[in-house]
């Protein structure tokens, strides 16, 4: 079996998390010295890993002629061309050149991939716990160039759970389980453990949780951009990618050999997506909005955190503003739906300006004060935003016949992505958005 090398510095994340899994185990144990000897009927769902060996997996990456999109995840912009993942699978490569005719070139084979972002000719995505980059100069002989292993650790566990070296997690198989036992009484009869090499859960909540979260430039070299649910971003000569917990710090100076710079940075808890704009990088988190000073773009220094009740949360930003989209939902813990506008001008002391009801949003966008809110199943709204008292007054567009993720407003082109598919849209007119084209996800 091969060996799986893991630096110091991925120990001690990894023995950051498996240290709050063993006290609350080390919690179980002595309140199972309490209990009286009884016969217990239980039913819980359990989560069952299915396991690929790291040989495997590094032989799996391959580049295929292009194939129907199956399921839509993050995308990419870069030079004309259109990146989009296909979640837990790989990147189709769009020739975008024209917006009314985009033509699918190339599907990179990537299992685990879930993020990437993109700089002059070269692509970076994960693959489970590694960075790939992808020369992309050619897009008809795509190849391989770098694989930075073992810098994702923790994107096949979930809280710990314990894998064996030479193995990834790839997915988790549910399943329903009643049993009769007779022993003492489950001091976790409501909430989820560890058991039989799988992980229980009593109640639904906990399962619809855990099934989203497991899955979850100075050069003058053109770089890309990214939609607001973006856990890749680069600034310049250097690439950000963002755990639940930790930034990351690449130097890609040299585009295909990225270099891992210092230690992670710990940002906090329930880190989501990440938006650079001007020297900042704004980082949205369940509970509150993270702002990075990157002056130094090796070493970005924390500001301020601007703090609000537990929901899923984007953020983009253009001049002093900064626009937070607040959803509910099991994966969030959250009760609303609301897009919030922070004041930003003094990033040390950010300010909330404004609340706006809203439906069901999901990523957003803005382009010269037009702002485009995307509410899921609810579709796609479009704002005047530059009066910021009087958003929800100033609607322009309602899409309501779509289902609306992410977007990238850019150049009068607004690339939308959904569970329907791929939109772009021409809103060079707010006022009179014309669709330019579709490309379908089929129907499951």
């Amino acid at each position: 079996m091969e060996t799986l090398a893991i630096s110091p510095k991925t120990k001690r994340k990894l023995l950051l998390y498996l240290s709050f899994n063993l006290t609350a185990i080390f919690c179980v144990l002595l309140l199972n010295r309490c209990t009286d000897k009884v016969e217990v009927t239980r039913t819980y769902k359990y989560m069952t890993p299915v396991y690929m060996t790291t040989a495997e997996l590094r032989a799996s990456v391959d580049v295929l002629p292009p194939r129907t999109i199956k399921q839509a995840g993050k995308i990419y912009f870069l030079d004309n061309h259109l990146f989009l993942n296909e979640p837990g699978e790989g990147i189709h490569i769009i020739d975008n050149s024209n917006p009314v005719d985009p033509e699918r070139l190339a599907f990179i084979n990537i299992p685990g991939n879930y993020d990437l972002a993109a700089k002059g000719n070269y692509l970076y995505a994960d693959s489970f716990i590694d960075l790939l980059v992808f020369d992309i100069s050619k897009v008809d002989n795509i190849q391989e160039v770098k694989r930075v292993e073992n810098v994702f650790p923790l994107n096949t566990s979930y809280s710990g759970f314990p894998v064996e070296e030479g193995q990834v997690i790839t997915e988790w198989v549910q399943q329903e389980t009643t049993e009769v036992i007779e022993g003492e009484m489950d001091p976790l009869a409501a909430g989820m453990f560890y058991y039989r090499g799988g992980i229980a859960f009593t109640q639904t909540a906990d399962v619809a949780n855990f099934a989203l979260e497991s899955n979850s430039g100075s050069s003058g070299t053109q770089q890309g951009v990214g939609g607001s649910m973006a856990r890749f971003a680069i600034v310049g000569d250097f690439l950000y990618t963002i755990d639940d917990y930790y930034m990351q710090v690449f130097d890609i100076t040299q585009q295909a050999d990225p270099q891992e710079k210092g230690d992670d940075i710990n940002v906090g808890f329930m880190i989501e997506t990440i938006f650079p704009y001007e020297d900042k990088l704004f980082i949205g988190a369940q509970n509150g909005m993270h702002i990075y000073d990157n002056s130094d773009p090796a070493s970005p220094q924390h500001v301020s955190t601007y703090e609000h009740i537990t929901s899923c949360d984007p953020v983009v930003v253009e001049g002093n503003t900064a626009y937070v989209t607040l959803r509910n939902g099991t994966e969030c813990q959250g009760f609303v739906n609301q897009l919030e506008v922070i004041d930003i001008e003094d990033p040390y002391h950010p300010q909330l300006l404004e609340t706006y009801a809203m439906e069901h949003p999901h990523g957003l966008g803005i382009d010269d004060g037009t702002l485009f809110v995307c509410e899921g199943e609810f579709g796609l709204k479009v704002f005047d935003a530059t009066d910021i008292k009087a958003i929800s007054e100033n609607q322009m567009a309602h899409f309501d016949d779509i289902h609306a993720y992410d977007v990238i407003p850019l150049n009068n082109v607004l690339m939308l992505i959904g569970d329907d598919g791929l939109y772009q849209y021409d809103y060079s007119d707010p006022t009179n958005i014309e669709l330019l084209s579709i490309i379908s996800v089929p129907s499951l």
